[in-house]
């Protein structure tokens, strides 16, 4: 009796295997028709997929970097101490002021034509201008100061005097060595500023 039992259960287990396996065939082409009958369906309707690294905002970037009007890359102090004498007949007069002043060097890109900036495959190339000293009116009248003074001294004298004063302070600091690292500053902002850039320096 405990034969017969046995057979029974190994019957049934047979059984149950046969049904799995069905299913699992039948679960199988399900997802291949699906697929196919997916692929059928969609065989007209393809989507290509491309990556477009051009830039394309020149214009905009061209726009943004004449807003700055002018961006200044170095800025230098300085104080000149300038004397002058007047012979007369009796005495002499002599005048000593300080002058303060700053000298900004930069670009001024209001005055960029419209060759200095233009797209190059996926780059913007800019034929970088040379810098230049971008206000002449770089003293400090308010800070100017007597150091000695005698005898009587016009206008024109004290303007001839600030006028040296400006031509002292230009030599001193509008040096090739000064001119260079704000050039070099002007390639490193700007590649900052507008990203994948080839700049050209003068």
């Amino acid at each position: 009796m405990g034969t017969g039992l046995g057979n029974k259960i190994f019957k049934i287990g047979d059984a149950v295997n046969r049904l799995s396996m069905t299913l699992v065939a039948l679960c199988i082409l399900v997802a291949v028709g699906a697929i196919v009958w997916m692929g059928y369906k969609m065989k007209d309707n393809s989507l290509d997929i491309g990556i477009n690294d051009k830039i394309e905002q020149t214009p905009t970037v061209v726009s943004q970097i004449r807003e700055i009007g002018q961006w200044e890359f170095l800025s230098i102090t300085d104080e000149e101490l300038i004397d002058t004498v007047r012979t007369g007949f009796f005495s002499d007069d002599e005048l000593v002021r300080i002058y303060y002043g700053m000298l900004r060097i930069g670009i001024d890109f209001s005055q960029c034509d419209e060759k200095w900036i233009e797209r190059d495959g996926d780059s913007i190339k800019i034929d970088l201008p040379p810098v230049q000293l971008l206000d002449e009116n770089f003293l400090d009248e308010a800070r100017t100061k007597s150091f000695f003074e005698s005898g009587k001294w016009s206008n024109a004298d004290r303007k001839a005097m600030a006028d040296r004063a400006k031509a002292v302070m230009r030599k001193r600091c509008l040096t090739d060595a000064n001119m260079k690292q704000a050039q070099q500053i002007a390639e490193q902002q700007i590649k900052m500023f507008v990203g994948n850039v080839l700049v050209s320096a003068p």
